[in-house]
């Protein structure tokens, strides 16, 4: 089930938000922090499970070039409740400048931080990010009960455009 404006205002009363956000129907924005990273692999081929040197910046505006990828930031700091799970969406209104927003999709219950976005220019020409625009939107819904073990995994308490942790997978170590 998703949760409603109604659902939503009450997880700000009980800090899983911070207050001043745009509430919608059925989902809440999410600003644009000042948080940029990207790969910069010391060769031409990345392979999973090895770690990528990432060059990291902060500045208030950030030019995407047409074609290209960064990683950016929510500038909000966000608590997904132990019965809840939590969906990223890009806002219609930024994907009709051809500007994708992802993250993987799905944040779960437990999850604490600044969300890390994927963000890919598919227009044929640059575009400014500005930190402080609502960048996307977060749909939370509702679980059949509590999780069991809530996550607490490798990007708990995130902030900033966080790299890749691949290479920490058990599969990899």
């Amino acid at each position: 089930m998703i949760i409603p404006d109604i659902g939503i205002k009450k997880l700000v009363k009980e800090g899983y938000l911070p207050a001043g956000l745009t509430i919608g129907p059925s989902s809440v924005d999410l600003t644009l922090s000042d948080s940029f990273s990207w790969p910069e692999p010391l060769k031409k081929t990345i392979t999973l499970g090895e770690s990528v040197p990432h060059k990291q910046v902060r500045t208030d505006e950030f030019v995407l070039e047409p074609n290209h990828f960064v990683l950016a930031s929510t500038a909000e700091s966000i608590r997904v409740p132990h019965d809840m799970a939590a969906y990223v969406e890009g806002r219609s209104s930024i994907g009709r400048l051809g500007l994708q927003v992802q993250n993987a999709g799905f944040i779960d219950a437990g999850f604490h931080g600044q969300i890390t976005l994927e963000l890919e220019n598919q227009s044929g020409f640059s575009i400014v990010l500005k930190k402080g625009v609502r960048i996307c939107q977060i749909v939370f819904v509702q679980m059949s009960q509590p999780a069991e073990q809530p996550y607490s995994g490798k990007y708990s308490g995130q902030s900033g455009a966080t790299p890749s942790r691949l290479e920490v997978d058990p599969e990899f170590s």
